[in-house]
């Protein structure tokens, strides 16, 4: 999340996620956490039941994902693909890049860091990659600090979500 003015730079699929998840939280989620509390009350003396405080630890839970996904929704700052272009690499943009170092070609989608899953090529414009490669260009070179050391990207190709 970015601190300026408390916006979340979301796309509108990453937009579309949260607001789904926020329905299945409310409608299916807390209606089967409140079914397990009353199960576990069953039980009886509440001092040694253990059902019963792992399922109002999970409702805790349950409460504070939902409070995290409104705020991130009501603070979104939506990036639509209509207002990218494939000249500069920006949230929502697709870049092909290749590691000067070894040769490597990686693609990336640069998305806001409430949307960010490195393991489907989605970074968060604030990750070092990812902010290294914001405001780059076709053939532009961005030298970036990560944790392995300095990595040498040359922007190969940029398109819009």
């Amino acid at each position: 999340m970015t601190e300026n003015n408390n916006e979340v730079l979301i796309t509108e699929e990453g937009l579309q996620k949260i607001e789904d998840e926020i329905e299945q939280l409310k409608t299916v989620r807390r209606k089967e956490v409140a079914e397990r509390i009353k199960v576990a009350l069953g039980y009886g003396d509440l001092s040694e039941n253990s059902e019963y405080d792992e399922a109002k630890n999970e409702q805790a839970q349950v409460e504070e994902r939902i409070a995290k996904l409104e705020y991130m929704a009501r603070n979104a700052k939506v990036i639509k693909g209509n207002e990218l272009n494939d000249q500069i690499v920006n949230v929502g943009s697709t870049v092909v890049v290749e590691d000067l170092d070894n040769g490597d070609e990686d693609t990336y989608s640069i998305v806001g860091s409430a949307e960010a899953d490195p393991l489907e090529g989605k970074i968060s414009n604030e990750s070092p990659i990812g902010a290294g490669l914001m405001g780059k260009g076709v053939d532009e070179i961005a030298e970036i600090d990560v944790p392995q050391g300095k990595v040498r990207l040359k922007v190969k190709k940029i398109s819009v979500q």
